[in-house]
């Protein structure tokens, strides 16, 4: 297949690009960086920043969106609109786009990033793929991210969501930065402790959409996210334990609610016990279904 990958350069992009191509697949890199060489494509074509509409055509199998804004920082006024803009945007101009290829070369199958925080903050049970959308800004965007998404049906696609939970990679992803802040001893809970947190090892990530792209009977969102879903707590003290090093430290709500607003309550503070409905339905295998075995692998 030829595997389209917008955010080929990223972090899950980059690990889903070494992936398809030692699997055989043909890797068609999109990237922002004018004249950069991404090793494992058998083309790399440029993608001006905040230019749907300029997507260099060619023939895909299979289109895979995953950039946007990071939602890693405060969440001013400012930031909001950056985070709505190259997700809910920037996805309805790029499926309007996709709509003008030949049909040819139009992508039969069209795989969007989304996130868990499409369930919003939740206390009240798992969630899997049927479950409601949730409150708050993360789901809002979400939701809109994926009407989006789902308008590339209308032009024959397969549409596939990736609702995501935190992905653990040693070069990406939160990993790196949990890893120092552990290793200086500041590490500790945020808050309670008792929030839950869904995550997900790269390599099960990855292989999981390669897996969705393949198999035709696969459509709608789908959940990125481990068997074993851990409150804050019991994950602090498995990473320090993996580290050796202390976890004494307590970040209390009141003040990561004043220092990093609402990214504090939905992303630090919030949570969801996410249950992969989907992977397991389609045979998929984990080979990293506990936190233990993910953490001893990145470490």
């Amino acid at each position: 297949m030829r595997i389209g990958i917008t955010g080929a350069t990223g972090f899950i992009g980059g690990h889903l690009g070494l992936l398809a191509q030692s699997c055989g697949h043909e890797v068609i890199a999109y990237t922002r960086s004018a004249g950069s060489v991404v090793p494992v494509a058998c083309e790399t074509l440029h993608q001006p920043p905040n230019a749907p509409h300029a997507l260099p055509e060619t023939r895909l199998d299979a289109l895979v969106h995953l950039s946007g804004e990071s939602l890693m920082g405060l969440w001013t006024h400012e930031k909001r609109d950056r985070i709505w803009k190259s997700r809910v945007d920037f996805t309805e101009a790029l499926v309007a786009h996709l709509g003008t290829w030949k049909g040819e070369n139009r992508p039969k199958v069209f795989v969007c990033a989304s996130g868990a925080g499409f369930y919003g903050t939740t206390t009240a049970g798992p969630v899997d793929e049927k479950s409601p959308r949730g409150g708050g800004f993360l789901a809002d965007v979400c939701a809109g991210w994926e009407k989006a998404a789902q308008r590339a049906e209308q032009a024959g696609s397969r549409v596939i969501l990736l609702r995501t939970a935190m992905v653990l990679g040693r070069d990406g992803g939160a990993f790196p930065l949990l890893k120092r802040v552990f290793g200086l001893g500041l590490g500790g809970r945020l808050g309670s402790g008792e929030q839950c947190m869904s995550w997900i090892h790269v390599d099960d990530a990855t292989q999981i959409i390669l897996k969705e792209i393949e198999t035709e009977t696969v459509s709608g969102p789908v959940n990125l996210a481990a068997p074993e879903a851990v409150t804050n707590a019991e994950f602090t003290r498995k990473l320090a334990a993996v580290l050796k090093r202390p976890a004494f430290f307590h970040a209390p709500a009141l003040a990561l609610r004043l220092l990093l607003r609402g990214m504090a309550e939905e992303m630090l503070l919030g949570g969801q016990r996410v249950i992969p409905g989907v992977a397991t339905g389609m045979g998929y295998t984990f080979s990293h279904p506990t936190l233990d075995s993910a953490l001893k692998a990145l470490v």
